[in-house]
């Protein structure tokens, strides 16, 4: 699990989506949240074991309240979040399959969290 960079954030804004090259595996997912969130901090009980579960997945996240951007401001990237993907709940999740948005949700199981990244 890694965090996202602003300048990935950024890319982002300007393009309506994340960069493929961040997504071209067959499965990934971007998480969008914030840090206060309880939903957020009961999925990373399981993140660590999805991942083992499945390593060739690639799992990003952002705790966006809390970043100290330079060039992003924090109600900017909610907005994007809100207006662009139509979401205003937390945590929020964008799933892809070799680089193409295969589906969303918020909350989840872990098994629904693996069920949806592996395309299933």
């Amino acid at each position: 699990m890694r965090k996202l960079t602003e300048a990935e954030c950024q890319t982002a804004l300007d393009g309506g989506d994340f960069a493929g090259d961040l997504l071209s595996v067959p499965g990934a997912a971007v998480i969008l949240t914030q840090s206060w969130c309880p939903q957020w901090a009961a999925m990373k009980t399981f993140l660590p074991a999805v991942e083992k579960a499945l390593p060739e997945a690639r799992i990003y996240f952002i705790e966006y309240d809390i970043e100290a951007w330079e060039k992003i401001s924090n109600q900017d990237f909610m907005d994007f979040k809100e207006k662009v993907f139509n979401n205003r709940e937390i945590p929020y999740i964008r799933y892809y399959q070799n680089g193409v948005f295969s589906k969303d949700s918020n909350f989840i199981s872990e098994d629904g969290f693996k069920s949806r990244l592996t395309g299933n």
